[in-house]
């Protein structure tokens, strides 16, 4: 049978087994029956030798002609059979890449030049099946009603699905009817997700520009980048809970890193001036819309810089990063249309939090901000020192109403054990985070350089610790060690990539912006 391997026919054992003691639906058991009939036929279908592509569907759209149809009279693609309509002898079908769709036509008497019409009234009328994956060879052509199409000269088998995709139905505007989106389903079988829904593949395209673009920007300033420990024997750099595990061969605990931030300043007291990393991170906390416990952080460190610079290259990046991802500054995000023209809002977090409280926190210790957070109907708990209570008075009563880019600056020295004293305002330090659509979405600091006021720092730290902040700082004696070997003054920021991607997207949750996001496992039935 021409444009088909024929290698034998080999049944497999496992064919009609029940994966994972589920009964097989019908169209299971009739897709295992043709791929066993296939082999009877002569035809592989799992071939081993690869299968040679001269074009992808999005160039033949673009870029036929029919001045110029002389040109495409060898094409070769492959992809998935998303339709079929077979009309007697002939059929039409549609083929989809990685790049879109292509319609095919599909002649009995091409594909089965001589007597023996098997290729066609067996392998593919009945046998072939929505899903399966298809090479084609033949040439491009025109229909009567426009459609640019691939006339099939020759047809092969290059692996069959034994699982139906869903049915999603598309009208002529676009509009989706019986569409695969249950987000358990969707995020569970992510594969068949960005099978049936273009616009999925779109987000993740998308987010790696994005990546891309923050990278050439880096890179054209001169910074490194490097990579620092995932397992690392103390977890360090931001107020976060780890995931702890243990190293059999050097019997010790070792911990998944939560931030890299210590590592990268640990290269700025070896010599490097620039140092960032695309870093997956892994927080043992809570899950929803903005929150997974695998994430992607990028951090950046400068030498010579401080958060004044950082606010200002900051938005740069992020200005020249909806310019190339969407042609502006202007984003539609939801309901809300962001800007991020420079320059950014700028507000300090005692001014944030008492406009909206209704009275100054700056002096208020951690009794008059208890009392505070309890008239606004705040949930506390004894643990909370005054550092968290400010921290949850700003997430509930701040943070929601800040939607454009927004700086938030000048922390209290409690809430930032990594950040350095404020030049001229006691009991702050240099600190600021960027919110945006009610997130934030990057922190940053003059970082710390004092070995000695580091420790003092980290001290305070294990006293939180003692009281059952199960977020608070452990203390690095390495990372002392390396201060006191000097570390210039430093401008840091990390930057939450999935939220970033969630803005850049706009996306309604992280989970539409991770390819596999964190799940319950799966409940068997039966």
């Amino acid at each position: 049978m021409r444009g088909f391997c024929n290698l034998g026919s080999r049944s497999h054992p496992a064919l009609f087994k029940n994966p994972m003691n589920q009964p097989l639906s019908e169209q299971e058991l009739l897709r295992r029956a043709s791929l066993e009939s296939l082999r009877g036929l002569g035809v592989e279908p799992y071939p081993s030798a690869s299968f040679e592509r001269t074009h992808r569907t999005a160039q033949v759209l673009s870029d036929f002609s029919d001045e110029d149809s002389a040109a495409w009279q060898e094409v070769s693609l492959a992809g998935r059979l998303m339709s079929r309509r077979i009309m007697g002898k002939a059929s039409f079908a549609e083929l989809q890449d990685a790049s879109g769709r292509l319609q095919l036509y599909i002649s009995r008497d091409e594909i089965c030049p001589g007597e023996n019409k098997d290729a066609y009234n067996e392998v593919f009328k009945k046998h072939c099946d929505i899903g399966d994956w298809v090479g084609v060879k033949g040439f491009i052509f025109r229909t009567q009603v426009g459609e640019i199409t691939l006339h099939v000269k020759s047809f092969f088998f290059l692996a069959k699905a034994l699982r139906p995709l869903p049915v999603v139905k598309r009208d002529d505007e676009g509009r989706v009817y019986d569409g695969f989106n249950d987000p358990e389903q969707r995020y569970r079988m992510r594969y068949v997700d960005l099978i049936v829904n273009p616009e999925v593949r779109n987000i993740f395209v998308l987010r790696s520009r994005m990546i891309e673009t923050m990278r050439r920007f880096f890179n054209r300033h001169g910074y490194l980048e490097v990579e620092t420990p995932v397992l690392q024997p103390l977890y360090g750099g931001a107020l976060a809970r780890p995931f702890k595990t243990h190293h059999n061969t050097l019997d010790m605990p070792l911990y998944l890193r939560i931030a890299n931030e210590l590592y990268l300043k640990r290269l700025i007291v070896g010599g490097f001036e620039g140092v960032y990393e695309f870093a997956r991170d892994f927080r043992n906390e809570g899950m929803s819309r903005f929150h997974n416990p695998e994430f992607t952080m990028l951090e950046l460190y400068v030498a010579f810089e401080d958060y004044q610079w950082m606010m200002s290259q900051t938005e740069k990046l992020l200005e020249e990063l909806a310019m190339e991802l969407h042609g502006s500054t202007v984003l539609q995000v939801g309901e809300n249309r962001i800007d991020f023209k420079a320059p950014f809002q700028r507000v300090t977090l005692y001014d944030a939090i008492s406009e909206k409280a209704g009275v100054r926190v700056d002096d208020l210790d951690e009794a008059a901000l208890r009392d505070l957070a309890k008239q606004h109907k705040i949930e506390t708990d004894p643990s909370m020192g005054r550092a968290k209570l400010l921290d949850t008075l700003f997430g509930e009563l701040v943070e929601p109403t800040l939607i454009q880019p927004t700086f938030v600056m000048d922390y209290p020295v409690e809430m930032s054990p990594l950040a350095k004293a404020h030049r001229s305002r006691p009991g702050l330090v240099e600190r600021f985070e960027l919110i945006c659509n009610s997130k934030e979405i990057a922190n940053a600091f003059s970082e710390l350089n004092d070995p000695l006021d580091q420790r003092a720092r980290f001290e305070a730290q294990l006293d939180l610790g003692k009281r059952g902040d199960p977020e608070a700082m452990v203390l690095d004696e390495d990372f002392l060690r390396a201060l006191e070997f000097g570390m210039p003054p430093t401008a840091g920021i990390g930057i939450g990539i999935d939220r970033l991607a969630m803005i850049m997207t706009n996306a309604p949750s992280i989970q539409e912006v991770l390819l596999f996001p964190q799940m319950r496992p799966e409940k068997s039935e039966g």
